[in-house]
């Protein structure tokens, strides 16, 4: 995937520099059909296989253990709202993207990341122990111990999403001039998804570590890691 065809836009819509939220809507209206169809075919085909694996794990599981980290961050029912923005949070960056050459190697380097988040699970079934709550007290809880379970834990695709969405988030904004406070937000956001992931106890530490390796990994074979942090193209 070429750096400068990820983050492009045509010359005749290129905005001035302390104008960047100009880029905004040309950006947007670049393919939306294939944005939202192809996120929401995305996610119903990546959910499918993520329920079958969670309910039929093909070898014995193994317990994640729990560090001191684990044991220090409480269980916070409050965070939920943060762990489920995770699903507003992923859609950003393919939204920003502004040819369809982009758009889709994007959406390839994603496809990867979650193939192999789901090749771990396949290989490696992980789960974590539930701590002693009672769940009864937090109903708003009940859907998301239906669907999300305590399998499925290492690496946890919720941190690598968050993650890699914002590596790539990060880039485009600095491509579009955006402020640094901006940025900025979106980072603190991504931080509050991956701490809602062990605030709600949905996994540990080490399963959001490996989460966060995740991203960064397929990221940099992707997006080579000194195009990455350089000056926009």
């Amino acid at each position: 995937m070429n750096p400068e065809d990820a983050l492009a836009l045509p010359a005749s819509v290129a905005p001035p520099q302390n104008l960047w939220q100009r880029e905004v809507w040309p950006r947007l209206k670049v393919a939306p059909l294939l944005k939202t169809l192809g996120l929401s075919v995305f996610l119903t085909i990546f959910f499918i296989i993520y329920l079958w694996l969670l309910k039929h794990p093909m070898y014995a599981v193994t317990r994640m253990p729990l560090t001191a980290l684990d044991r220090v961050i409480p269980f916070q029912p409050e965070t939920l709202l943060l762990y489920v923005s995770l699903w507003v949070y992923v859609g950003l960056p393919a939204l920003l993207f502004g040819s369809h050459k982009s758009l889709i190697g994007y959406g390839f380097a994603a496809c990867v990341l979650c193939l192999i988040g789901l090749a771990c699970f396949y290989l490696w079934p992980t789960a974590i122990a539930r701590p002693d709550i009672d769940w009864v007290r937090y109903p708003a809880f009940a859907f998301l111990q239906h669907i999300d379970a305590a399998g499925n834990a290492c690496p946890s695709l919720h941190v690598a999403s968050a993650v890699f969405s914002a590596i790539w988030l990060d880039r485009l904004l600095r491509a579009m001039r955006s402020s640094a406070a901006l940025r900025v937000l979106s980072a603190l956001w991504c931080f509050g998804i991956v701490y809602s992931t062990l605030a709600t106890k949905q996994h540990v530490a080490l399963d959001a570590l490996a989460g966060a390796a995740l991203a960064v990994l397929v990221t940099m074979a992707a997006f080579p890691l000194k195009r990455q942090l350089g000056p926009p193209a």
